[in-house]
């Protein structure tokens, strides 16, 4: 824990020191949504060259926001790619999408997206780190649904993965976010949702496959279901850390939490295959 304390305080202090990198507003047509065209932004290293090749972290915004929600909440995320040497990317989740292919909108289909044509892309335009080693994603509320969700459900893509005041297990609310449009009533389609659901993913995840990361704040409405997240994958020994803190769901939370699990992702990113950091 005092190791990981000095990391977010060097981690402070130089971003103040360092160079700010490119922010790139990318547009990019998807196959599965018929050639929906969806905006993103990546965030480059300052010294990025194409001699080396990065690690890249998936940011994904909450409900309401879009491509450009992380670099508003910490407008550093080109200091902190220089310092760190990771590529952030950030995608527009078409405000409500819960990054689900919807089993009721054909033209929603924004796992596909994120997990498949979002990741080809940007690894056939920069240099990226190819294996799930040098892949991570994670969000906030929605998207720290949508971070579980994908990195669950797509190993081969994503090493590592996590959440920050995430909606965790989407049940307790079903008239919220605009989740019926995706998914049908609750009444009347209570198994869809349940398959739709973070919590209910765990079986699919295998011993030591996975790195995940999951905070939320006291005050959080969604604190209980990340609650019962962490006690269920206690009762599955699945390997996590969780973190608990004073907070809200609100910017002034994020812009905390997200520096922890960057970092979190820093040191999977720079371990090798037998658990020792380089």
């Amino acid at each position: 824990m005092k190791r990981f304390l000095l990391l977010i305080t060097s981690l402070l202090v130089s971003v103040t020191l360092s160079q700010a990198g490119p922010v790139e507003h990318v547009t990019i047509e998807s196959p599965a949504m018929k050639g929906k065209k969806i905006d993103n932004v990546v965030v480059l290293p300052a010294n990025y060259t194409e001699e080396q090749q990065y690690p890249v972290l998936y940011l994904l915004h909450g409900y309401g926001g879009d491509e450009n929600g992380w670099i508003s909440i910490r407008p550093d995320l080109p200091e902190i790619a220089t310092r760190l040497g990771i590529i952030f990317v950030c995608p527009d989740g078409d405000r409500s999408s819960w990054y689900w292919d919807s089993p009721v909108q054909p033209e929603m289909r924004y796992e596909t997206y994120v997990a498949h044509e979002l990741v080809d892309y940007i690894d056939s335009h920069y240099s990226t780190r190819t294996e799930p080693a040098g892949r991570a994603i994670t969000g906030l509320s929605m998207g720290g649904h949508g971070g579980l969700w994908l990195g669950i459900r797509h190993p081969d893509t994503f090493g590592a993965c996590g959440s920050t005041s995430g909606g965790v297990d989407i049940r307790p609310f079903p008239d919220n976010w605009d989740m019926s449009l995706r998914l049908g009533d609750y009444d009347e389609n209570p198994e869809r949702w349940d398959n739709h659901t973070v919590i209910n993913q765990l079986y699919r995840i295998k011993p030591h496959s996975l790195k995940i990361i999951i905070d939320c704040g006291t005050e959080d409405f969604f604190y209980p279901v990340n609650l019962k997240l962490h006690e269920e994958m206690l009762y599955r020994n699945i390997e996590h850390d969780f973190i608990v803190r004073p907070g809200e769901h609100n910017a002034k939370y994020w812009r905390n939490s997200i520096l922890y699990q960057i970092l979190f992702f820093h040191e999977f990113f720079n371990t090798d295959p037998a658990g020792r950091s380089e």
